[in-house]
C-alpha cells in the first residue's frame, strides 16, 4: 500500500482547473518526481495534499487514512511535512531555533535539542547554527528549510524546488540526501525544475501539464516520451 494516495483529485479556480482529476501515489523508500511547466498545477496539488486547500472531487489518503477533510495541522501528526516554492523561514531566528521551533511540535518533543543539533550534523549545518536565517544565500536557507520540515521526522515529505538557488556541488550533496531520506524509508515527493537532479534521484515521475497527468514512469521512460517532450521537457 502506498504511504500517499491521490485520486480524482480536481481543484478550480472560476471556471478554470487547476488540477483535473489528478492521482499520484508515492511510496516508503521511493523518491517521486513532480515535474511540469510554470501552471501546470505543481504547487495546487501540494496544497491538496498538505491540506491547505480541499478538492472539489477526489481523495487524499495518507498511510491507510482518508485525510482529505483534515487540516494542516492533523496531517502534520499523521507524519507529513512540506517546503514551500517561497521561502517560509522565520528569518529573525538563528538556524538553530528555526529547527528547535519544529522539533518542539513533533512527535520526540522532549528532545527537541538533540533532535535539532542532529539534523543540523546531517545537513552539514553546525557550523551556521547560530547564524539569523534572513542571512543566509538562497541555496543555504532552502536547506534550513529542509531542516526544519525533518524536524517533525515526517512519513511523508514534500519538497517545492529545494534546489533552487543551489550550486553544482550544492546539489549534488543535496541528491545525496534525498537518496538517504529514502533509505531510511521517508517517502519523498519532489516538485523540481533541475531536471539533472530528478532524473538522478527519482525512483518514479508524474508529469502535468494543464492540470492533468499525462505521463507515469521511470526517470529513462519520462525522459524519451514524446508528449513529455513536447509538453515541456523538449522546451527545457
Amino acid at each position: 500500500m502506498p504511504l500517499l494516495d491521490v485520486s480524482q483529485v480536481t481543484v478550480a479556480f472560476g471556471g478554470n482547473r487547476a488540477l483535473d482529476g489528478v492521482g499520484l501515489q508515492a511510496e516508503r523508500g521511493r523518491v517521486t518526481g513532480l515535474i511540469g511547466p510554470n501552471g501546470a498545477g505543481k504547487s495546487t496539488l501540494f496544497d491538496v495534499v498538505s491540506g491547505l486547500r480541499r478538492p472539489a472531487t477526489g481523495k487524499v489518503v495518507l498511510d491507510g487514512r482518508d485525510v482529505t477533510r483534515l487540516g494542516p495541522a492533523r496531517r502534520s501528526r499523521h507524519g507529513l511535512a512540506r517546503t514551500f516554492q517561497r521561502l517560509e523561514l522565520f528569518g529573525r531566528l538563528s538556524v538553530r531555533d528555526n529547527l528547535l521551533v519544529a522539533a518542539e511540535l513533533g512527535p520526540d518533543r522532549g528532545r527537541a535539542a538533540e533532535t535539532a543539533d542532529g539534523i543540523l550534523e546531517r545537513l552539514g549545518l553546525t557550523g551556521i547554527a547560530d547564524a539569523s536565517a534572513d542571512t543566509l544565500p538562497t541555496g543555504v536557507a532552502r536547506l534550513v528549510e529542509v531542516g526544519r520540515a525533518l524536524a517533525v521526522r515526517p512519513g511523508l515529505l514534500l519538497l517545492d524546488e529545494p534546489a533552487a538557488g543551489q550550486d553544482g556541488e550544492e546539489t549534488e550533496r543535496f541528491a545525496g540526501l534525498l537518496r538517504s531520506l529514502a533509505a531510511d524509508g521517508t517517502a519523498v515527493v519532489l516538485v523540481e525544475h533541475d531536471m539533472g537532479l530528478v532524473m538522478s534521484v527519482c525512483d518514479e515521475v508524474y508529469v502535468l501539464d494543464l492540470g492533468k497527468v499525462i505521463a507515469v514512469g521511470p526517470p529513462e521512460v519520462i525522459r524519451t516520451d514524446e508528449t513529455v517532450l513536447a509538453a515541456y521537457l523538449g522546451d527545457a
